[in-house]
């Protein structure tokens, strides 16, 4: 059996994506740069676990953090969402195809079923 490294970055990156503040925060960062306390300020939680949340998203490079003198600004960071898009795009058109048959089997039954006379 083949087991995957725990550092497999798709799987990273959707074990960031599966709590819905750090979507809510990745949503945020979409509009632009901000600070932990700017990041921080719609949720009610302290700064330490905002934090945690900023180090596994970090950590699956879904941001980057940057030093300007006192302040370590986030940034959002597409790569591995485009990486679980393409991965999800797969998937989504294998379900198409299948559907796209399925609607092509209906219509066939139906049209047997139909009188020759319509």
């Amino acid at each position: 059996m083949v087991q995957h490294a725990a550092t497999d970055h798709l799987s990273v990156t959707f074990a960031a994506l599966a709590d819905p503040t750090r979507r809510a925060i990745l949503a945020n960062l979409s509009r632009g740069e901000a600070t932990v306390n700017e990041i921080a300020k719609p949720f009610a939680m302290s700064l330490p676990a905002i934090s945690k949340h900023l180090k596994v998203l970090e950590r699956a490079g879904l941001i980057v953090r940057s030093r300007e003198a006192q302040w370590r600004p986030c940034k959002l960071k597409a790569a591995p969402l485009k990486e679980a898009s393409s991965w999800i795009d797969e998937y989504r058109r294998f379900w198409e195809e299948r559907l796209d048959r399925l609607d092509e089997y209906l219509r066939n039954l139906k049209d047997k079923e139909r009188p020759s006379g319509d």
